[in-house]
Formats: C-alpha cells, structure tokens, sequence
C-alpha cells in the first residue's frame, strides 16, 4: 500500500441524502437538512436571497456559538442545528492511539487534542432571532485520536429527517446521537472507534429512507467499514467491511435506472452500494489520492475527484455491475483543477472545479470538455468551505470570511464580494430566503425583507 498522504480535513466531508434523481438542478424543498442541502447538490431552488451583504446591511442577526467547530449548519423549519466541541484542560495519560503506517509508527506533527478533554454539544438555534433553544451534551471525556490544529472534532454536519436530528463526531464519544426537536436524546449507538491518522474526523451522515449510512475509512484500511442504522431506533441494519485506507468523503445517494446507487469515494477503489442491503453493485479502481471531497452526479454518470497528491476528476457512467476498471462505463478523466478539501459543484450541463485558491475550471459534464480555465477571484484567498448556488450563481467562501457571488455559466464573472468580518471554514446553507454561514465565533443569518414568523 502507498503510505498515506497526510493533511488536515476541516469540513470537506459532504454529507447527502438520497433524491430521485441527482442532475445538478435544485431541490424543491426549502429546508436545508444537511450538509449542501435536501439532495447534496449544494444547490438552493430560491431566487429571493440577497447578493450584498456587510456588517450593517442584510445580516439579519449573529448568534455567538460555544466552543469551536467546522460543521455546517442545517435548517428544517423554524429550527436550524449545529455541532461543536469545548476544549478543556489536559487529561494526564491520555493520549491518541497509535498509528502504524507501512510497519512503521506514524506521527504527524500536527496532530493535537488527544491529551485534552473534550465536551461534544448539539445546538438548536431559533432561525429568526438566533437565539440558542436547547444545548446538549452529547458526550464529555478523552478522545480516541488527535485532529489536526487547524481542524476540530465538530466537522461533520448533523442531518435530519424532519423528526430526530442525527450528530456524529466521526467515531469519537459514545458514537452515533439522535435527539427530538425539542432536545431530548433518543437513542444513541456506538460505531467504533475510527484511526484518521491524526487528522480528526470529517466524513458527515447519509439519510436513505429509514437509513442513516455513515462510511468509516481508517488508517491502512484494514478495519474500515461503512455501516447503516434504522433512524427510528438506532439498531444496525447492515455493515460491509471496505479495503479502502484513511478517506474523509461522504458518501452520495443516487438514484439512476430504477434503482438507487450510494457512490462511495476512495484511494483504492471507488465502490457502488445498494443502500438498502449494503450489497456491492460495482467497483473501480480509485483515485489514487486522498479522497475528501463528496461526489456528484447527474447526466447519468457519477463525477469523483481529489485534489492531493493527485489531482484527478473521473467521470462514471451509473447502472453497470462488476469491476468497471478500464471499461467504456469510465466516459472521461480529467487530471487538473481539483481541491484538495472543498467539493466542486454541478449546475446543469457544468460541471466546476474549485480549488483550494478559489480558482474555477468549468467543464461539459457529458464530455469533460473544458469550457473555461483559470477563473480567479478578485483577490488571493485559501478555501476550505465548499460552493452552494442559487438562481444561476455560485456562492464561495473564503477562510477570510468574504463570499464571492459568481454566475454560473460558460463565462466566469464575479458579481459581488460580501464579508462578515471573521474566518469561516464551514458550507453555508440556505433555507427560506436566508443564507446561514457559520464564523469562527459566530452563526450569521443573511436576508432581506422580514424574517417569516
């Protein structure tokens, strides 16, 4: 096995539900349930969202949040939820577990947390006030391995199905957390402890029916495994071992050809589930680079890529069987503009790459014809939080906090640059008419016009 390239992962996990059909148009619903909204396309069906905003114009309100977190945001309703974690003092003996990699023990240095403890929260926030409805502890006491500096425990996003809210903090606590809308805690069910090579969690959950998958890709690979649990009571339904090392992507649900499809991303092997059962429908060989970013679909085909060591974006086409390696359902591969950390974005025929710089590449999704390069932002930016869109327009969101307004289509134009006046590392949602971006310190909610109570 090729030793693991090693680096931090903040929010790049993108968590997707399943949809009847994942072609890069917008959803209809208006609630924002996970992380890139109702169907994981990261795109919003509203037109009535502002596309200026500052410190005195359209931020409706900012909530100061507790501890620190890199997890989006989700709305459903008149509720919006969100994870994070306290840090406290050192716990003397603790320690990460230990990591062998290629028979040799494995330290990043800059791997920290694992000799501190930790309280992991949910939050539920009142969408039209920002005030803070409830605040749970989900778990407090020593973690199982360290995060990098720059990450948190608190990355991947939470997901709803309208009636629980599901939290996970990638292995770490007591596992897998569901609570009521009005707090209370449902049920809870451990997963098992996950090795992320010191890098902490990233991966967020999947929704499928009476499903939440969670894929769980660790160190060597040896004990990954990606698993389903019923959302009413929490017991196991299937889990399927995965020879597939370290990954922090999510899965997508798709559905093509009359059944559905749970695409999983990956060094080794890019695997295709029956979400239902955990069966396998197909595989191919992986990107041979350290999988982060969520796939994407639509066309028919499934769109997979990262962005380090390797830069690789392969385009597969969905309903075959078997090992699809070196067969025509491979339809094209293109070996530049991808992020090491944000997702890209599919809006209708485009699909657009993002980079870690902001810098877009815009191709045909059927071809991978490349329609437009080198599509820059006013001004030099690093990018961790990945695109959404609206109404014909990307949204991307710099670590400085400044959203880049671009319109989507075969020529890159930025429309307007909007800060909030602090690092942000997390996707935005929308929901209603607002934008929700989630600071280093505080929530932000963006709209014009009065809030609807």
């Amino acid at each position: 096995m090729k030793r693991l390239a090693v680096f931090f992962i903040l929010t790049a996990s993108i968590y997707i539900a399943s949809s009847p059909y994942h072609s890069g148009a917008a959803p209809k619903s208006s609630n924002w349930s996970q992380w890139r909204g109702p169907e994981g396309t990261g795109i919003s069906a509203e037109t009535n969202v502002p596309l200026e905003w500052s410190e005195n114009k359209n931020i409706k309100w900012k909530s100061a949040l507790p501890g620190r977190g890199h997890s989006s945001p989700i709305v459903w309703g008149d509720k919006v939820f969100l994870t994070t974690d306290i840090e406290g003092e050192e716990v003397a003996g603790a320690k990460a577990v230990k990591h062998v990699i290629e028979g040799e023990v494995f330290v990043h240095p800059d791997s920290v947390g694992a000799n501190r403890k930790h309280v992991f929260k949910v939050l539920c926030l009142d969408r039209h006030t920002g005030k803070i409805l409830w605040d749970q502890t989900a778990y407090s006491g020593t973690v199982f391995d360290d995060r990098h500096r720059k990450g948190s425990y608190a990355a991947p996003t939470p997901a709803t199905d309208g009636k629980l809210v599901f939290a996970w903090f990638g292995g770490e606590g007591d596992g897998l957390y569901a609570y009521d809308f009005n707090g209370k805690l449902k049920w809870k069910t451990e997963i098992g402890k996950i090795a992320s090579v010191g890098m902490g969690p990233g991966t967020s959950l999947v929704v499928f029916e009476n499903l939440v998958i969670i894929q769980c890709d660790e160190d060597e690979g040896k004990k990954s495994f990606i698993v389903a649990l019923d959302t009413k009571t929490g017991k196991e339904a299937w889990r399927v071992p995965r020879k597939v090392q370290a990954s922090w992507s999510t899965p997508l649900v798709v559905r093509n050809a009359g059944r559905a499809e749970l695409i999983t991303s990956g060094n080794e092997l890019i695997i295709s589930y029956d979400p239902k059962t955990g069966k396998e429908l197909w595989q191919a060989k992986g990107l041979e680079s350290n999988a982060i970013p969520t796939p994407l679909a639509g066309n028919g085909m499934v769109f997979v890529y990262a962005g380090y060591p390797v830069k690789k974006t392969m385009a597969i086409r969905l309903g075959a069987s078997g090992d699809l390696t070196g067969s025509s359902n491979m339809v094209w591969q293109y070996d530049k503009g991808t992020a090491y950390v944000p997702s890209s974005i599919l809006i209708g025929i485009y699909l657009y790459l993002v980079s870690d710089r902001g810098i877009i590449t815009c191709l045909e999704a059927a071809s991978g014809k490349v329609v437009y390069e080198g599509g820059r932002i006013p001004v030099p930016a690093t990018f961790t939080a990945s695109p959404i869109a609206f109404d014909g327009k990307i949204l991307l969101t710099s670590e400085d906090g400044d959203t880049y307004i671009i319109k989507a289509g075969p020529k890159h134009e930025v429309i307007a640059t909007n800060p909030v006046g602090e690092p942000v590392y997390a996707s935005p949602a929308i929901s209603d008419g607002m934008i929700f971006i989630r600071g280093e310190r505080n929530l932000f909610c963006i709209g014009s016009g009065k809030a609807k109570g």
